[in-house]
Parts: structure tokens; sequence; C-alpha cells
């Protein structure tokens, strides 16, 4: 009987000391930590990195090259396209994929409306 009258008193005790926690978390960081991932985000935007894949949807003439950008606008939003200059040909480039098997994925729905695409890493 006292065992048991002290195991409850105990129990009861620790219960109380579990439930009373409360405490505040400060996080000390260099404010330079910001900027730098401001920076990397900046970054991953840019258009023109090398490690990244495009489509080439058109190459030709210059009216076909606005003619196949607006088509291609209009067929998929998804992606933007972009008019390159190559002597002699105009060319639209499409999307900026970070691996080969996003680009993959999205030439098996461009070739549907443009067969003639393909993916390649701009220098």
């Amino acid at each position: 009987m006292k065992n048991n009258f002290l195991s409850i008193i105990c129990f009861f005790m620790t219960l109380s000391y579990s439930f009373s926690q409360q405490g505040n978390v400060v996080v000390n960081q260099d404010q330079k930590i910001n900027v730098l991932l401001n920076l990397k985000k900046e970054m991953n935007k840019n258009e023109s990195d090398s490690e990244r894949y495009k489509i080439q949807v058109y190459s030709g003439n210059r009216s076909g090259a606005y003619d196949a950008q607006k088509e291609f606008s209009s067929a998929f939003g998804d992606w933007y396209a972009s008019i390159q200059y190559e002597t002699p040909n105009f060319k639209i480039w499409a999307g900026n994929f970070r691996t080969r098997l996003e680009a993959d994925r999205a030439l098996k729905r461009i070739k549907r409306k443009f067969p003639n695409a393909f993916i390649f890493k701009p220098k």
C-alpha cells in the first residue's frame, strides 16, 4: 500500500514538472548570410547559366523566328522562349532546365508541335 501511494505521488510530481516547460530560441547569424542567399536566388534565375539545359525550337530567318516564338508562347506558357541570333540564323530557345530529365520531359511535349526541337547546353 505504501509503495502504491509513493508511486502515485511521484507520478503526479513528474507530471506537473513535464508540462511546465517553456523556452525561447534565439538564432544568432551573420547578416551576410541573407545577402548570400539573395545572391544565390539571383544566380538560379540567370538565363545564360551554362549548366542548364535548353530546347531549340526553331532555326531560320527572322520572320519565321518571330512566328515560331509567338506560336510557342501561346502553346506552352510554362516556358519562356527567347530569340537568339547566330549568324546567319535566328533561333528560338525555350526553357531553363536544371536536369536532363526535366528537359527530356518538356521535349516530349514540345515535339508534338515542333518536331525538329532538340535539347542542348548553351556555351
